[in-house]
């Protein structure tokens, strides 16, 4: 496997955290916590929780983060050799140090820490970042700290890097199970795969791979971070729709606000023209907004057969527990 470095290390270095903040100084517990559906464990310092907004931890109050992206056992070879300083460099981190280093439990890893400048005229100061690489047969860690000055030091960043464990894969069950949330009907989908611990794709047929939407899609997913005002979501909503690039020449046929048992929806039927394939389909995209977050779900169907599966979708989401 060959994979696009600048524009992987670009999203993982620059844009994955932009925002978050946190570590103090503390002991570290003797037991590895795994982040909902993650295979990556850590020994987390003190006060750092695990992560409703991303998989890996933060601390509460803000001010560091640890990270962790999943990949294929063999994108590890491909990574460590492209990991050079100028790369590096070229997408917002300076590197000080850079080590090989074998775990406890015999596994390789590659850990290079150092700053990520900011624009002097934002006033905010440099971030200190660790990225660590960690090989193992069966999949490739890429894992991410990061903190604001002072916040912690090198040596608790890297003791608690440093203490990853890595786990069996998990089954499609017992990921499903790690969701923030429950689909008590599933109308007869079923789940095809689950991405970043806190979203689900279901379908309707035998088919894991789906080419040209032989099969009906539905993505459930829970987002945290703040809702827009009641005034502001509809046009949320509608940007929302328009933001996936797989479709396009979107014509709206309904958009409607509404309260059901004790919240705040919001629901989109649209005709669509699938990219790839050029085909039809109808988009039922509903949002339902929390306090803290809100959960999206998003349907697609063959134009041909929309009467058949938007009651459907909704089914499932009518159901979805929290």
């Amino acid at each position: 496997m060959s994979l696009r470095l600048p524009a992987l290390l670009s999203c993982l270095l620059t844009g994955l955290l932009t925002g978050l903040l946190g570590l103090p100084a503390g002991a570290l517990a003797a037991d590895p916590v795994y982040p909902p559906g993650s295979r990556f464990g850590f020994a987390p310092a003190k006060e750092m929780v695990v992560s409703r907004r991303f998989t890996g931890f933060e601390r509460q109050g803000g001010g560091a983060t640890v990270s962790v992206v999943e990949l294929p056992p063999q994108a590890y070879k491909d990574l460590t050799t492209n990991f050079t300083d100028e790369n590096l460099k070229s997408q917002g981190l300076v590197v000080k140090t850079r080590q090989t280093l074998t775990l406890a439990d015999g596994r390789e890893g590659l850990l290079v820490s150092g700053e990520q400048p900011v624009e002097p005229s934002t006033g905010a100061p440099a971030l200190h970042k660790w990225v660590f690489l960690v090989s193992d047969p069966t999949v490739t860690g890429i894992i991410i700290g990061q903190t604001l000055p002072a916040a912690e030091s090198d040596e608790a960043m890297r003791a608690m890097l440093t203490s990853v464990r890595v786990r069996p894969a998990l089954t499609l069950d017992q990921q499903v199970a790690a969701l923030p949330f429950r689909v008590v009907d599933t109308a007869g989908f079923r789940p095809v795969r689950v991405l970043g611990g806190n979203s689900v794709l279901y379908t309707d047929g035998p088919k894991d791979q789906m080419m040209n939407l032989e099969q009906p899609i539905l993505v459930l997913a829970e987002a945290v971070q703040p809702a827009p005002s009641a005034e502001q979501r509809d046009a949320f909503a509608k940007a929302a729709l328009y933001s996936n690039q797989t479709m396009k020449d979107f014509a709206i046929e309904r958009s409607q606000s509404f309260r059901q048992n004790g919240a705040d929806w919001h629901e989109i039927v649209a005709r669509a023209v699938d990219v790839p394939s050029g085909t039809p389909v109808v988009v039922s995209q509903t949002i339902r907004f929390q306090p803290d977050g809100y959960f999206r779900a998003v349907g697609v169907v063959r134009a041909q057969d929309r009467e058949a599966m938007l009651p459907r979708f909704r089914k499932v989401v009518d159901s979805v527990t929290f």
